[in-house]
């Protein structure tokens, strides 16, 4: 099989791989669509961020690839609960099921906690083998493979929008409309709240206006304060997705006391924390990463067939050989043409994603 393999900083080739065969416990998935985000950039530009490195700095290769969907294609002993065919998607994270967090349902926080496509092979391939504990099986949900491609990042977006404890008629801001923060706009409006969103780009301003955002703001042509206040929003939740200084000091700027602040953009730089006034303003500092498998990926499936066309994220499926100039650079330089960026590893030309059920 083709698959993409990855051996350091912009170091990867696309080229024949084994095909896997699954061991008891997991099954072996034909990838149909797969996608690309943030980390596999990081690794790509920065060389090993989360793949496993020797002491020195040397990596063995690895097919990335965490955000997939597909068919089963075989079943490892002992596996119950599947059928070959089946369309399903993956969680990608893999826990141990027994560490204290495990057994407080908090699985993403495993002590022992890896995931599909960074610590072992992934989803950019024709075919991965994963455990079928990770695996859900969303036949029943009618979605095509192409729309179940995107469950995995919404999964993370739901974790997010759970772990603030948004809901109906809360007021909430969203700043920074990228991957996530676009899956984020749309499960946040999905509980009701109202949702002002911020960012630079009128496009995605526009997009967040189609996924249920109450309001928008461009930033820069006005405070968040100034636009809560013009809307008559209290916001009481707020998601910094950008992971930007200025989208965190916008954010700390209209806070008000007892505020939420969720930032799930991940700061790249040291600041001052003024540990102070938000022990005075008694706010409520939420970390989120990655997803609960168990709740959230059925939540992200179920949202994604609420709307009936995800075109507006994936206008065209990229083929693999493509990955590298048309999928990981642009993302590297935020260039990127679309919301999502969706990979299919048995194309040789880009095609039309298929979003009708």
């Amino acid at each position: 099989m083709k698959a993409a393999v990855y051996r350091g900083m912009r170091d990867v080739k696309v080229q024949e791989w084994p095909t896997p065969t699954p061991a008891p416990g997991e099954v072996l998935i034909r990838i149909a669509a797969a996608g690309i985000c943030g980390s596999d950039a990081a690794e790509f530009s920065l060389g090993p961020q989360l793949v496993p490195q020797h002491e020195n700095g040397d990596v063995d290769p690895i097919v990335l690839g965490h955000e997939f969907a597909g068919t089963i294609e075989a079943i490892g002993e002992g596996v119950t609960g599947f059928e070959i065919g089946a369309r399903v998607v993956c969680g990608a994270g893999i826990s141990c099921g027994e560490c204290l967090m495990c057994r407080r349902g908090r699985t993403n926080l495993c002590r022992s906690y890896h995931t599909v496509g960074l610590h072992r092979d992934g989803g950019l391939a024709g075919y991965v083998v994963v455990p079928a504990s990770i695996v859900y099986d969303a036949t029943a949900s009618g979605l095509p493979l192409d729309t179940l491609a995107l469950a995995q990042p919404m999964a993370v977006a739901v974790h997010a929008v759970r772990r603030s404890g948004l809901t109906a008629g809360i007021d909430a801001v969203v700043v920074g409309v990228g991957g996530i923060g676009a899956f984020l706009t749309y499960a946040a409006a999905a509980t009701g709240a109202r949702v002002l969103v911020v960012d630079l780009d009128p496009e995605r301003l526009e997009l967040a206006t189609t996924l249920g955002a109450f309001a928008t703001l461009k930033a820069g042509e006005a405070t968040i304060s100034e636009r809560l206040a013009e809307l008559g929003m209290e916001a009481e939740v707020f998601f910094e997705v950008s992971g930007s200084v200025p989208g965190l000091e916008s954010v700390l700027a209209a806070a008000r006391p007892g505020a939420t602040i969720v930032p799930v953009g991940i700061q790249k730089r040291p600041q001052a924390e003024p540990l102070g006034t938000w022990t005075l303003r008694e706010y409520t500092i939420v970390g989120t990463v990655a997803l609960v498998f168990a709740t959230d990926l059925p939540e992200a499936v179920r949202l994604l067939g609420q709307r009936p066309d995800w075109t507006d994220f994936t206008r065209e499926i990229i083929p693999l050989e493509a990955l590298v100039v048309d999928g990981l650079e642009p993302l590297v330089v935020g260039q990127s043409r679309q919301i999502k960026t969706l990979v299919d590893p048995w194309i040789d030309a880009p095609r039309h994603p298929v979003h009708t059920a």
